[in-house]
């Protein structure tokens, strides 16, 4: 077997380097002229040398005035899908536009919808997609985002639900992990984004049913639950809320980050008027992120832009080295499991197996080229990844921030409510907890907790405390 093995590893890399030559052998004869590099592109693709063929499809589409060929267009797709969307985001959208290609049509979208061009955003995805292109699911998400934003709910709805149906039928018909794998996430973005629209459009209680679509098993169910949590809270039914929150106290979920489960904890026991309680999330707050926060923000000031140092931060977590203090350890345990971050550190990963390819040529002038123009993907790739790690950084402060400016609003009602309870003389029953107060359908049952947290109840936990407010 491990004779097969080395004897299938060499045919691949015979058959790579056979193509390269090809395209080594266009190119010279090219003496740089760009018409040429299609072909070039061509050979390198044919040869899976993907990461070594970006340089020269972006300096083609840069360069090139009006449209590009149609099978140019398909070798494009090829390679886009399998080194990711990013690298060809950071193009001018005046090079982009030259291209037919469904994946560049969905880039193009990608972009305006980051600026909020919400129209020209739809009228790169209308008709310009095949339903069965491999981009088509992911492309029907943006298009129903959209719609939702723009209110137009009932259409909203209608595209998640497509969303869901072709994201479904691209599962059962792949073969590769990781494309399964975007198209899983995608597909239960798409079950949530509907409760979403359902939530938006006031539909509470449709939203709160829509949300129990999405499986526990779900690699962004641990996020979600916020949301239903927040559903709760507007549907009044502040036990659940509760519930749901504690739930991310769960071992499974330590790795979980989001500031703001601590302020819905406590404005859900603001309506309750339990101001113990209030006061006691603000303090543990406190505790857990003043310190830490400040510490990472002097972190990022210093290291600025250094995306290596950022890529570096992240895949020594990844391989269980523990860097920082416990917020910017917990943080990178999370940017690991974030399905963006996977997407790119893979296609990372998969450029890096080129290296064997291009160092393995014979023709010094020929591996000199292919390998600094595989470093230059790579290095763009690497300082995407650490991009994306110190953007999620920035935003987990932010978050936090935002969430001090929340706690000390809860600080000032606590005091407010002991001054009114010193003046008043108000005594509180301790009783704590009643099972007739909790609000359940036929379809669900009681159980006490015992302070273990199993995998089938997680998400399900309801409180049975008494509101303490006065009638």
């Amino acid at each position: 077997m491990r004779k097969l093995f080395i004897t299938l590893i060499a045919l691949a890399s015979f058959q790579a380097s056979a193509d390269a030559y090809k395209a080594w052998d266009i190119l010279v004869k090219s003496k740089g002229n760009i018409k040429y590099y299609p072909q070039v592109v061509n050979h390198l693709v044919e040869g899976q040398l993907y990461f070594t063929s970006v340089p020269y499809i972006k300096e083609y589409m840069y360069q090139h005035e009006g449209k590009l060929d149609k099978k140019f267009d398909l070798v494009i797709d090829e390679v886009i899908t399998k080194v990711g969307v990013k690298q060809f985001e950071i193009l001018p959208s005046k090079a982009l536009e030259q291209s037919s290609s469904p994946v560049v049509k969905y880039i193009l979208a990608k972009k305006n919808f980051r600026y909020g061009k919400y129209k020209e955003t739809l009228a790169y995805l209308n008709g310009t997609i095949p339903k069965e292109h491999p981009v088509k699911p992911f492309a029907l998400f943006l298009e129903a985002a959209v719609f939702s934003i723009n209110k137009k709910y009932k259409s909203s709805i209608t595209a998640y639900e497509e969303c869901i149906d072709v994201s479904e039928r691209r599962i059962s018909s792949e073969n590769d992990f990781e494309r399964i794998r975007q198209l899983k996430v995608n597909r239960d973005y798409c079950i949530v984004g509907k409760a979403r629209a359902l939530f938006a459009w006031g539909k509470n209680t449709e939203a709160n049913l829509a949300y129990l679509d999405l499986p526990k098993s779900s690699y962004i169910w641990p996020e979600i639950l916020f949301e239903e949590a927040w559903n709760s809270f507007y549907l009044k039914d502040y036990n659940r809320t509760l519930g749901k929150l504690v739930t991310y106290k769960a071992p499974v979920l330590n790795y979980m980050f989001n500031a703001e489960i601590e302020v819905l904890r406590g404005l859900t026991y603001m309506e309750l008027c339990l101001w113990n309680d209030v006061k006691n999330v603000v303090d543990g707050f406190y505790s857990k992120y003043e310190s830490d926060s400040l510490s990472l923000k002097k972190l990022i000031r210093e290291k600025g832009k250094d995306y290596k140092y950022f890529y570096l931060l992240a895949k020594s977590s990844r391989e269980g080295k523990v860097r920082g203090n416990d917020l910017l350890a917990t943080l990178m345990n999370y940017i690991n499991r974030d399905p963006a971050y996977i997407e790119l550190f893979e296609a990372f990963q998969n450029g890096n197996s080129e290296i064997q390819k291009t160092s393995s040529m014979n023709s010094k002038g020929m591996k000199r080229v292919f390998s600094q123009n595989l470093r230059e993907a790579l290095l763009t790739q690497r300082n995407l990844v650490g991009a994306y790690v110190r953007k999620s950084l920035i935003n987990a402060l932010k978050q936090i921030d935002n969430s001090f400016e929340s706690m000390s609003y809860m600080k000032l009602e606590v005091l407010a409510q002991r001054k009114r309870e010193l003046y008043l003389d108000v005594r509180k029953d301790e009783k704590r907890g009643d099972i007739a107060y909790l609000q359940r359908t036929d379809k669900q049952y009681f159980w006490s907790f015992n302070g273990e947290f199993w995998a089938d109840e997680l998400g399900d936990y309801v409180f049975s405390l008494k509101s303490e407010c006065s009638e």
